[in-house]
């Protein structure tokens, strides 16, 4: 069976994202002939054609795209595998061992949560330091699929919990967050249908997946500009109940009444043999 470097599979991950050596070599700090001399010996090494090539330009094959695939789960592997490693094992100069954990979190959800997971977590005996990492929207799964995280709170249904091990938590409404002086600030409830095709105040667009969905509504990058454009009457969002906490003077939340519920989900990878993660979960489960 062949086996594959990680050398390898960077080079053809670079070439297979950016369907161009040229531009391959340059983000590889590299010059093409080269890499152009690599891909072909994987190719020879796999038995397979990887990509076509012509005068248009570069294009996958079926295997390339399988190996595109299973290259960047991967290499997320390997970068996750380093990055625990070395905070399960961090040495101060003092040579004692400190162990920490990274929880990701959507900026400005599960507020009240957090703050008592955090609490109850801290007073057990068996309790390293944990380190909070705020995302974006739907950030939180990559973190924990390339190690940048070792542990999530994660929303169903924004957050796909495919891979993971999970537990469930705590299950709200929905709000709309709305300018405090437009007319619907008002209302005691409203419907998605009403907040989603407001005459001036298009809904909020998050990036998903490094790409933002259709719509007239601003792009959102940090939960500061939300904020703002908020209060200045641009935009509306929805949020779980719970982003109640973050909300400025110039902002109305309304409840939705035919929102789905939000389920905020504890979850880590579905390998992990972490003791102290094993600690924060049970801890989580007890609140």
């Amino acid at each position: 069976m062949e086996t594959l470097e990680t050398r390898e599979l960077r080079y053809f991950l670079a070439v297979a994202e950016e369907l161009h050596f040229g531009r391959a070599a340059v983000r590889l700090g590299m010059a093409q002939p080269p890499l152009s001399r690599a891909i072909q010996q994987l190719e020879r090494r796999l038995g397979v054609r990887l990509l076509e090539r012509d005068r248009r330009g570069v294009a996958l094959t079926r295997a390339g795209e399988t190996l595109l695939h299973e290259g960047r789960a991967a290499l997320d592997a390997v970068t996750a595998a380093a990055r625990r490693t070395s905070r399960a094992g961090d040495t101060e100069t003092s040579g004692s061992r400190r162990t920490r954990l990274v929880l990701a979190v959507k900026a400005a959800d599960s507020h009240e949560l957090l703050h008592k997971l955090l609490d109850a977590y801290a007073a057990e005996p068996d309790a390293v330091e944990v380190e909070v990492l705020p995302s974006g929207t739907c950030e939180q799964g990559e973190m924990l699929r390339d190690g940048r995280a070792d542990v999530a709170l994660m929303h169903a249904p924004f957050n796909s919990l495919a891979g993971f091990d999970s537990e469930e938590l705590l299950t709200e409404g929905q709000i709309a967050v709305l300018p405090a002086g437009h007319p619907l600030a008002a209302r005691a409830t409203l419907s998605l249908a009403e907040v989603t095709d407001v005459p001036g105040l298009p809904l909020a667009r998050w990036s998903r997946d490094g790409a933002y969905p259709h719509g007239p509504g601003p792009e959102i990058h940090d939960q500061t500009q939300l904020a703002q454009l908020i209060a200045l009457g641009r935009t509306v969002a929805v949020f779980p109940d719970s982003a109640r906490a973050w909300l400025w003077a110039e902002h109305t939340a309304v409840p939705l009444t035919d929102a789905p519920p939000v389920v905020t989900h504890i979850a880590w990878p579905a390998h992990s043999r972490s003791l102290p993660l094993a600690s924060l979960i049970r801890t989580a489960t007890r609140l």
